[in-house]
């Protein structure tokens, strides 16, 4: 039988730790989205009066005097290709595009039935990735104008889905160039995916990993427990002996009928005192959930936090359920409610 209140050793053997990088690159993404959308007319005007032919595009830049990384920050997100997989583009470019007469590497795509050929004036470089286009965060606050580079990256990100080299490099979402002039189709477009941007960050603001660490296990609970299940972010269960109003608060809580469980959840990759705030409270919580019948569930992690083993002891001690945050251990909590919510 598995167990489920682990004691700091066993939750350890189980922990990552360190915060995963998918989780860090969204983080990354929620502290550029106000620009992001502030701009995100300005962005579309361009794309929407490029209608003669593809490369339009590039002298309405330079007239209209946006940022060339700015631009190309958009496309990254609505192409949803940046980070790791630039990176491994810039590693395998050699392999990919093919070399004209004169030794320059080139694709071809199509573009209104016709195909057009685009020749690199920068690539391929050493080491390509978010840093050297200036779309990492830190470079974001500084405009650039548009260079061979930028301009290299751009074409790949509007106009690659329809070359011969998509399926090679996943290039395949790389395909808002397809829609270059067609405003009410842009707006339609651009628009949707930052909507779905949006719900991806889960509303974050800057320096907000615990924010998003939450919303992953959220969402990830939703999916698994399905609708006979109530899933609620910050939430609260009332219990005789807890005085303050509307109820003791937990991050999660999770409902079925009568029965609730309530799910505290801590990751610190540095020391602090959260972790020592949640210990104190531990034997209280504890003792009163279980008055009321009720459960309550810890997802612990981070080198931070387990460098307080006294505070994450005190909370083993007194928990139903401890859990790591890694996907194999969402499902060991997902698990465990539906077996004592049944």
């Amino acid at each position: 039988m598995q167990k489920f209140n682990r004691n700091i050793e066993e939750l350890k053997s189980h922990a990552a730790l360190w915060w995963p990088e998918d989780l860090k690159n969204k983080n990354a993404l929620a502290n550029v989205l106000p620009l992001l959308l502030k701009t995100q007319d300005d962005f579309l005007n361009l794309l929407s009066l490029s209608k003669k032919e593809p490369f339009q595009l590039f002298d309405l830049l330079k007239a209209a005097k946006f940022p060339a990384n700015l631009f190309l920050k958009h496309l990254v997100v609505l192409s949803d290709y940046g980070g790791e997989p630039i990176q491994r583009l810039g590693r395998s470019f050699e392999e990919i595009f093919p070399q004209n007469g004169n030794g320059k590497y080139y694709f071809e795509f199509i573009w209104k039935n016709k195909t057009h050929k685009y020749e690199f004036e920068s690539l391929p470089v050493k080491g390509l990735n978010n840093k050297k286009l200036f779309i990492d965060g830190e470079s974001l606050s500084t405009e650039h104008e548009l260079d061979g580079l930028l301009k290299d990256m751009i074409a790949i990100l509007l106009f690659a889905s329809t070359s011969e080299q998509a399926d090679q490099a996943a290039l395949e979402s790389c395909e808002i160039g397809t829609l270059l002039g067609n405003e009410a189709e842009l707006n339609e477009f651009v628009k949707q995916r930052y909507i779905i941007v949006s719900r991806i960050t889960g509303g974050a603001t800057a320096n907000s990993l615990g924010q998003l660490a939450q919303t992953e296990i959220v969402d990830y609970l939703k999916d698994s427990l399905g609708d006979k299940f109530e899933v609620i972010r910050n939430g609260y269960i009332e219990l005789d002996g807890y005085d303050k109003k509307g109820g003791m608060p937990f991050d999660i809580v999770v409902t079925r009928k009568t029965k609730a469980v309530g799910i505290e959840v801590s990751f610190q990759v540095t020391t602090n005192s959260t972790i020592e705030r949640k210990s104190g409270q531990a034997s209280d919580r504890h003792a009163l959930m279980s008055k009321a019948g009720y459960k309550i569930a810890y997802v612990i992690d981070g080198a931070g936090n387990f460098q307080r083993s006294s505070a994450i002891s005190t909370i083993c001690e007194n928990s139903d359920c401890t859990v790591a945050y890694t996907t194999a251990e969402f499902k060991v909590l997902s698990n465990w409610i539906k077996s004592v919510l049944k």
